[in-house]
């Protein structure tokens, strides 16, 4: 198969971070962390598309990873995935821009689909932006031109 984007799973616990590992790498293009330093170096070096986040972690909470990702790079979907999800924490990292949130023990089947809906939230939000910068180029180019035939009709000589 081939791969549909690149995924950088962020979590101190190996179990999980390896389990998540296992099974998108078949699909995804896998880079992990054990923790947040680790996570906010390779977002820097590496084209990564998606981020799935523990939010208990020694250091740099989720919460802290996830502010500096969305600095970082804006664009980067972020699922937290936690074994201490209570309604508080997901309302806050909510607020700052996760795309979901997923507790553990994880269901295989379930968090699949978040990471394939997450990809297609992401690729849609870029046509978006993409298509916005386009148009804000072709009002540009309007501006240019009018400006242009006001300087040409100021400048031609009458009859």
């Amino acid at each position: 198969m081939a791969q549909q984007g690149s995924i950088l799973i962020v979590d101190d616990e190996a179990g999980p971070r390896e389990s998540l590992r296992m099974i998108l790498k078949p699909i995804y293009k896998i880079y992990t962390a054990a923790n947040g330093k680790e996570a906010l170096e390779l977002i820097q070096k590496e084209k990564i598309d998606l981020v799935t986040l523990d939010l208990n972690m020694p250091g740099l909470t989720g919460v802290d990873v996830l502010k500096e990702i969305k600095k970082i790079k804006s664009d980067i979907e972020v699922i937290i995935i936690t074994g201490y999800g209570t309604l508080k924490n997901a309302q806050e990292v909510i607020r700052y821009g996760a795309g979901d949130f997923i507790s553990k023990p994880f269901n295989v089947a379930d968090i699949v689909a978040i990471i394939s809906k997450s990809f297609e939230r992401r690729n849609y939000n870029l046509k978006i932006n993409n298509l916005i910068q386009q148009i804000k180029g072709l009002r540009n180019i309007g501006e240019d031109q009018e400006r242009e035939i006001t300087r040409v009709n100021k400048a031609q000589i009458p009859y």
